[in-house]
């Protein structure tokens, strides 16, 4: 992004009202998740919500991570563990740009983030908020409340909600601060539901006296959809015993319910509302039943009772076989979902990479498998271009298997037909050659195949013998055709990408010349993955034995034609350097102007002469440099700043002469470094120039080190969604001679 630059002259979580607005009060011992429990179950029962959970920024990758999660089972929030920091969705937004999201509403969530609205057609209102202290951002917290919330946030609503996460952002700053920051966990910390009131002994049995009095069934659910209890009559009219249905979920224990997705569907929409919810479902042969949902924060109560319904829905019918036994599914409600789910967010997947993370996030809880690999032909062999849960040497091992071997894989790529296995006994029998390698018990193996064309194979390994139902191997079968037209779009792009990322390589500087009196330091590193390249650049020229130019600019747009004009203007000003920095930006700003590239440039040039020790400066709309005096004092240079390259042929650059002696570090940087929604830029540049003062420059690698320390900075401080390019100039004592 190019920006116009003008300047201008002139422990544990203590709610509001008890322990002090903002107090942390010393936790326990924790250093994981488990720190933010504590908090978040305050969070929950002082704001009344349903659903509350904490996303944390993993420090690898920008994806922020689910870490504690309260009133919904953490297989409903599988789909969402992950979330992209570029994909739309309320807390990614929140976190990206700084802001309360607040979403309330069927209507306005299917306006505003349509995949999220598709796979969760509920009624409830959302509230997303960045947790941060300063300019350090730990991630978002998510809040929910049942559908009879106001629509909008009332002002101190919105006060609690930033307070809430000021104060779990000083539990992760302290923990960070103290050696221990806080990661999260492949799974979330779960909270125990809100209960109103715990029974006891004798209570809890008089509960199951007046439970039986009643007329009609009386079932209770946990917040994880399983039978806690279980009156007589509910036990008669669904025709189980008691026992044989308590702590399983009811469309997995009856096999009638679970044919049609409304019971577990019901379940879902009665969760996340907190509203009631009835439907009606046939026992065969010929009996019609109702079921209302009453839920709260600690589960679901359910009446049944018989009725009558001129609709007739046949069930299912039961899947048969033996060896091994069918284990019990998920519910057809919740494949359903996992799939709308992984429909959706493939279309916003843009290289490989994206590929094999959104079907690694989606399909391995939706069918219950424990590894998967995705491979694709490359050059007469299968290459291994992407995993999950298998180990990177075995790996290595299966990589690039020729495409005339006769394994599971090449067969199903090669013929464009699925093999199942439930056990290692089956694929032994039509493979005799195969060695069990990967400790898996059976496996799925799906071509992938788009428009007639072949363009992979994806293997899904279950750590137990899985028999797969005639439904299942259709629902894995049309799973596979839509990964295979995303593999197919994102290879594409990923060839686009690297062309255009050798061309912006090949039109970078690959070395820094050598200057006699300076040490100097460079970085470039593109903008978070998923993004196209930018138009970045920078540049030292050597102009004679004391003289020398640095320059660097920021093309707007992220493209080919971004790179290109890049190589442009960086010939432009290495063409004219020597000039004076007012007549380089002339000059250049003149050649671009004439190009007409519907593109502008930001650019700043400096002509250093190292025998007077001043610094020569002039800014075409481009970030202010920083300047750190050998006694540490930092300040940013307030230039003139000039129109951006490419707007006005006849536009005039000025000249700004500073002293740079030996010692002081000069750092040009563009706005990458600094820029970050939420965050005004001035305070953004001024706490760089903080960052910059509290280094020490010293030794052989001294602009090295300072580098490193800025871009980690900058890393910290806000999620970073533009290239950055950052080159530092410091002159040191060494005379200066030809070389």
């Amino acid at each position: 992004m190019v920006r116009i630059w003008v300047t201008f002259d002139g422990c544990l979580f203590a709610p509001s009202g008890r322990s002090g607005a903002g107090e942390v009060v010393p936790g326990p011992t924790a250093v994981g998740p488990e720190l933010l429990q504590s908090a978040l179950i305050e969070v929950a029962r002082e704001y009344g919500t349903s659903v509350a959970a904490v996303y944390l920024l993993r420090p690898d990758e920008p994806v922020l991570q689910l870490a504690v999660l309260g009133g919904v089972p953490w297989e409903m929030s599988m789909p969402w563990a992950r979330v992209a920091l570029k994909s739309p969705s309320p807390v990614s937004d929140a976190v990206r740009e700084r802001r309360l999201v607040w979403v309330s509403g069927q209507e306005e969530l299917a306006r505003r983030y349509p995949r999220l609205a598709l796979v969760v057609p509920y009624r409830f209102t959302l509230a997303a908020y960045p947790i941060a202290t300063g300019t350090e951002v730990w991630g978002g917290l998510v809040l929910h409340w049942p559908a009879s919330h106001p629509p909008r946030p009332s002002p101190r609503e919105r006060e609690e909600i930033a307070g809430a996460c000021h104060r779990l952002g000083l539990l992760l700053r302290k923990a960070a601060d103290d050696g221990h920051p806080v990661r999260p966990a492949a799974e979330p910390v779960m909270l125990p539901p809100l209960r109103r009131r715990l029974a006891g002994p004798a209570e809890a049995q008089a509960a199951v006296d007046f439970a039986e009095r009643l007329p009609g069934g009386s079932c209770s659910l946990d917040v994880h959809g399983r039978i806690t209890f279980l009156n007589t009559e509910a036990a008669e009219l669904l025709g189980v015993g008691i026992p044989d249905v308590l702590g399983a979920k009811p469309w997995e224990a009856l096999r009638w319910l679970g044919a049609d997705p409304i019971a577990e569907d019901s379940y879902r929409a009665a969760v996340l509302s907190r509203e009631t919810v009835s439907f009606i479902a046939l026992r065969p042969p010929d009996r019609w039943l109702s079921f209302r949902l009453m839920p709260d924060a600690s589960g679901i109560s359910v009446r049944i009772a018989p009725t009558h319904s001129a609709h007739a829905h046949a069930p299912t019918s039961p899947s048969t076989g033996s060896d091994p036994p069918a284990a019990p599914a998920a519910g057809r409600a919740a494949n359903l979902y996992h799939l709308m789910h992984l429909a959706a967010t493939l279309t916003e997947a843009v290289g490989v990479r994206d590929v094999v993370d959104q079907v690694a996030d989606q399909v391995l809880p939706a069918f219950g498998a424990a590894a998967l690999a995705l491979m694709t032909p490359e050059d007469g062999r299968l290459r291994i271009t992407g995993y999950r849960g298998y180990t990177a040497e075995l790996m290595e091992r299966f990589d690039a298997a020729p495409l005339t071997s006769d394994t599971p894989a090449v067969n199903t790529l090669t013929t464009g037909v699925p093999a199942f296995f439930a056990t290692f006994a089956e694929l032994r029998r039509a493979y005799p050659p195969a060695v069990l390698q990967d400790a898996m018990g059976a496996w799925a193996f799906l071509p992938l195949i788009t428009s007639g064309r072949p363009v992979g194979s994806l293997v899904l390994a279950y750590e137990q013998p899985h028999r797969f139902t005639p439904e299942e191997r259709a629902v894995l079968t049309s799973t596979a055709g839509l990964i295979a037209q995303a593999l197919d779009r994102a290879r594409l792009y990923d060839t686009k990408h690297q062309l255009a990322h050798n061309l912006q390589a090949a039109l970078l500087p690959h070395t820094l010349p050598r200057v006699a009196g300076l040490d100097v330091a460079a970085r470039y590193l593109p903008a978070t993955r998923g993004m196209d390249v930018g138009g970045d650049f920078y540049d030292l020229i050597r102009l004679g034995p004391t003289t020398a130019a640095a320059a660097i600019g920021d093309v707007q747009g992220h493209n080919v034609n971004a790179a290109a004009l890049m190589g442009q203007v960086r010939t432009a000003v290495h063409a004219t350097a020597g000039a004076a920095p007012d007549e380089v930006l002339t000059r250049t700003n003149r050649l671009v102007t004439d190009l007409d590239p519907d593109l502008f440039t930001s650019c700043l040039y400096v002509h250093l002469d190292l025998a007077r020790r001043t610094a020569c400066l002039a800014s075409a709309g481009h970030p202010p440099p920083l300047l750190r005096h050998a006694d540490g004092r930092t300040e940013p240079l307030l230039l003139p700043p000039g129109l951006l390259l490419g707007i006005d042929a006849g536009a005039d650059y000025e000249s700004t002469e500073i002293p740079l002696p030996p010692g002081s570090v000069l750092v040009l940087y563009t706005d990458g470094l600094v820029e970050a929604p939420g965050i005004d830029i001035e305070d953004a540049v001024d706490d760089l120039a903080r960052a910059l003062a509290r280094s020490a420059p010293s030794g052989p690698h001294a602009m090295d080190a300072v580098a490193d320390s800025l871009v980690r900075h900058a890393r910290r401080s806000a999620p970073r969604g533009d290239d950055i390019a950052l080159l530092l100039v410091h002159p040191t004592d060494t005379a200066s001679s030809p070389t």
